[in-house]
């Protein structure tokens, strides 16, 4: 991967990532928001030390690890990407609880358009905020959008030390197994 300077980062600031979907997939894996690596790139989950792509794989998803310029094969394993809020910024607490309350609207709408089995939220604190659940859990959901469950994962940022990257891969197996 090309080193990036920090000029050529902060020049990525709320720049939009382009979602990876189709209609009627098994997961749509659903990020909190592009960071500024992927941002630059055009690639989700970018960064070299977020584990998206390595638990992806760990779990049985993929038959190899994919890097992020591979996002497009992810619809051939009924799989996609998107995001909360659609905006880059270096940090996710940059976001406002607005800004995660208006992403969650547009994802219900993405969700009932697109119509995906499971919507995977990648980050337990952006699902409650985005859909007003204070006492979601990492797993399954009550709720529903039309016909596609919800599964909420932990966030696979390398700043997420509470879950290991086995931890993580078993959670995303869970899903996996219950995507059929």
């Amino acid at each position: 991967m090309t080193r990036l300077s920090p000029e050529e980062l902060e020049a990525a600031r709320d720049r939009l990532v382009p979602d990876v979907v189709a209609a009627g997939l098994r997961v749509l894996f659903c990020g909190i928001n592009p960071g500024l690596m992927s941002a630059a790139t055009g690639h989700h989950f970018a960064r070299p030390g977020n584990r998206f792509w390595p638990v992806l794989h760990a779990s049985g998803f993929t038959p190899r690890r994919l890097h992020p310029s591979e996002q497009h094969l992810l619809t051939g394993y009924g799989l996609g990407i998107t995001n909360v809020v659609a905006r880059a910024s270096a940090r996710a607490d940059e976001l406002t609880e607005e800004e995660f309350r208006e992403g969650g609207r547009l994802l219900v709408e993405k969700v009932e358009l697109l119509r995906p089995r499971w919507l995977a939220v990648a980050g337990v604190t952006a699902y409650r905020t985005a859909f007003g659940d204070r006492h979601a859990r990492i797993g399954p959901q009550e709720r529903t959008i039309g016909g596609t469950r919800i599964w909420a994962l932990p966030n696979p940022s390398g700043l997420n030390a509470h879950w290991t990257p086995a931890r993580m891969a078993e959670e995303f197996a869970r899903l996996r197994e219950a995507a059929g």
